[in-house]
């Protein structure tokens, strides 16, 4: 009899063609893609259980899932075995024993998602198929400093019922541990105009409402067009009221980066690259 062994992953996926991560009967998701791939050939005693729920269309990094799997060979074997059972939208970057009590959602501290915003003369741009499925176009002029100024006021712990819904329950309260606008310039090669500016959300906290992210950034989008002020986003975030929140902005620009554990229930160890 093979043994059962508790590992965990870290998951990179193109989240463009999944209705989310949660599995569904009549749609495909990460996390049933992921099921099917492994069902075959390893005994899986578990579901695959992942630290972010991700939305449609919204891609990951940094993933980390766990599942209970019977399999007798080391684990690189079985990295091996489920990337080449999965299609090129997602890659397992790493499997490894899952520590004892761990559990990929709720051991996890803090969790760090990534919005890309491409700022510029899209109309005249046409498609772009280096960014048109990782990033949101704009093409009114963004005042950064002003979305760097609202992205400021949500830090610390607040009650963002405003912003999202709660996966379970009703506690609405999340604790932002920062949330950062930077306009990035390497690592992508030269658009074709030159007014293209990439700006990168990155925000970190110790939980997330449904939605939570895209609907902040529709609102620091707006601030940065003139739209809203930033007084605007204090009183709606301080409103706790659902109705208040501005549409959410496109999946396409969003991706789930890191996950963060205590060093005692870290696969990876203390410091880990998403």
């Amino acid at each position: 009899m093979v043994d059962a062994r508790a590992v965990c992953a870290l998951v990179t996926y193109d989240g463009t063609d999944y209705r989310g991560f949660q599995a569904q009967l009549d749609a495909p998701t990460i996390q049933g893609t992921l099921e099917q791939a492994i069902a075959g050939w390893a005994k899986p005693q578990s579901r695959v259980s992942g630290a972010g729920r991700t939305d449609t269309g919204v891609h990951a990094a940094g993933q980390v899932v766990g599942v209970t799997v019977g399999w007798s060979h080391p684990l690189p074997k079985l990295q091996d075995a489920w990337n080449a059972h999965l299609p090129s939208s997602i890659t397992v970057r790493d499997v490894v024993a899952a520590p004892p009590g761990f559990h990929p959602r709720f051991s996890a501290v803090s969790r760090t998602y990534r919005y890309t915003v491409m700022a510029g003369s899209r109309a005249t741009l046409g498609k772009s198929p280096l960014t048109d499925r990782f990033a949101t176009y704009v093409m009114q002029p963004l005042d950064l400093a002003a979305m760097q100024a609202a992205a400021a006021l949500i830090v610390g712990e607040h009650d963002f019922a405003t912003f999202g819904q709660p996966t379970q329950g009703e506690y609405t309260v999340r604790r932002v541990l920062s949330a950062q606008w930077d306009e990035v310039t390497e690592s992508l090669p030269a658009l074709p105009l030159s007014d293209e500016r990439r700006l990168v959300l990155t925000i970190t906290a110790n939980g997330f409402l449904r939605n939570m992210v895209r609907c902040l950034v529709g609102a620091f989008l707006a601030v940065g067009q003139g739209i809203w002020t930033v007084g605007d986003v204090e009183r709606v975030l301080a409103a706790a009221n659902r109705r208040y929140s501005p549409p959410p902005a496109p999946p396409q620009g969003l991706s789930l980066t890191q996950v963060t554990y205590p060093a005692e229930l870290d696969p990876w160890g203390a410091t880990r690259a998403a």
